[in-house]
């Protein structure tokens, strides 16, 4: 049994939701997002909360409950509040910079790296070695972010490279003589 397929979803304030067959589509003040639910799992509004069960007892059905319940309440979470990821650039000579609508960044290598800011994401760049991406859609916060930290990983000798402002590195010691 799913723990958090059980739980209901409360539709927040400011939020309108419509259940359309098996689509939730949520409108919101940051914008509009929709998730169309897999045929194995049954979805029901009731007194604006959402309750989602499987729709029989196999291990494909099960696998997708909490899924779809936990994909629900980001929806939800995303059109009231966004999301926002923290990136930080350690290194000497490593920083960033907004160029118009592309970011800059001198990660340490030849030439200047230029990203593409995607539509329905924000980049504010608050010191010169941290990055701040916020949106309505978790998923495309999420990949932003990843995408921006692949350009220089963080490497686990100094540290130095782009890592999120809550991840842990793991440092290994240096060479002994």
């Amino acid at each position: 049994m799913s723990r958090i397929g059980k739980k209901s979803i409360v539709v927040p304030e400011g939020v309108t939701a419509t259940l359309e067959g098996q689509k939730v589509v949520a409108k919101g003040p940051k914008g509009e997002l929709s998730f169309v639910v897999n045929d194995d799992v049954l979805v029901k509004m009731e007194n604006g909360e959402f309750m989602v069960n499987p729709r029989n007892n196999t291990k494909n059905a099960r696998s997708q409950w909490g899924m779809s319940r936990t994909m629900i309440s980001n929806i939800f979470t995303g059109v009231k509040d966004g999301f926002h990821k923290t990136l930080e650039i350690n290194g000497v000579g490593y920083r960033a910079a907004m160029q118009g609508n592309k970011l800059q960044l001198s990660l340490g290598f030849s030439h200047e790296v230029l990203y593409e800011i995607p539509d329905g994401v924000e980049i504010k760049v608050t010191k010169p070695t941290e990055i701040v991406v916020s949106g309505f859609d978790k998923q495309v916060v999420g990949q932003v972010a990843a995408e921006i930290r692949k350009y220089r990983p963080p490497e686990p000798y100094k540290g130095k490279g782009v890592k999120y402002s809550d991840e842990y590195i793991f440092r290994k010691e240096g060479k002994k003589k």
